[in-house]
């Protein structure tokens, strides 16, 4: 594992570096983004540099320095010294409760195995109800470090036999999967829920919409429309691309040979990446 701090200096890893009261620990009270270093460069690094920053005026917490976290970036994409996947994970909380500034790390681990077993394999999913609110302190829609919530979902998921989950909201409307988009092939058409649902703005998802070969749209799902999609998929920065193979037990036909290639589109997506 490499650890880099907020100013590109390079830790290590067996070495204690938060404090016992910071607040990343005590409460989640931080903002995340998990970043793809492929062929030694992080994959989508503006467009995730911009949601961190977004999601930390969403917490109300001082604006990060962008400019400080690219050279850190820059420090922990060089220290990933294998030829694999990396995955570079940057953390900024409100800092420790006694007082301060606010706490920024970086590590560099590789890809989680479920990633590429997902890609290869597809998963099945359940269908799990979640509140939809658009009350601020909410922070739907923002990547923040508590995610006990989504842990557990995916928990529960998994011991009822399922590899993942989808929230659906309480009038069956899809939402997201605990850490990945939905995307579903409708009448030809890229589509994927209404971020103002409060779904979080994925940066893999964004980059597919840009460089999509066909129709994009946002508009409201349900079970049924997944039902018959021709394909769904679950888009995120280290799985990229896992399609959906089953809905509660209900195996879902394969692609059409007309319907888009997702993987395909996503690989484009990231080799097309101008991030530095």
């Amino acid at each position: 594992m490499i650890v880099v701090d907020g100013d590109g200096r390079v830790h290590d890893p067996d070495v204690p570096l938060l404090h016992a009261d910071d607040l990343a620990a005590l409460r989640g009270d931080g903002v995340f983004e998990t970043i793809l270093i492929r062929d030694g460069r992080p994959r989508l690094l503006d467009a995730h540099l911009a949601r961190l920053c977004d999601g930390a005026s969403r917490l109300d917490l001082p604006a990060p320095d962008a400019a400080a976290l690219r050279r850190a970036v820059g420090v922990a994409a060089h220290e990933w010294a294998s030829g694999d996947d990396g995955c570079l994970r940057i953390v900024y909380s409100r800092g420790r409760e006694s007082g301060g500034p606010p706490t920024c790390y970086l590590t560099v681990t590789p890809v989680p195995e479920r990633a590429a077993r997902a890609r290869r394999d597809g998963v099945t999913v359940t269908l799990l109800e979640r509140g939809v609110s658009a009350r601020p302190w909410e922070l739907e829609g923002a990547k923040a470090l508590s995610y006990a919530r989504n842990m557990a979902a995916l928990r529960h998921a998994q011991r009822a036999g399922f590899d993942d989950a989808i929230y659906v909201s309480p009038v069956g409307a899809i939402l997201e999967s605990p850490r990945a988009n939905v995307v579903a092939v409708i009448d030809g058409v890229l589509t994927t829920p209404p971020r103002d649902g409060g779904v979080l703005a994925g940066t893999t998802l964004a980059a597919v919409f840009v460089h999509a070969d066909r129709p994009t749209a946002e508009a409201v799902l349900t079970r049924d429309d997944l039902i018959r999609a021709d394909g769904v998929w679950l888009l995120s920065s280290l799985t990229l691309a896992a399609r959906v193979t089953a809905v509660d037990g209900h195996e879902l036909m394969r692609p059409s040979s007309a319907a888009p290639d997702i993987p395909a589109i996503v690989a484009r997506a990231i080799l097309s990446d101008s991030s530095e």
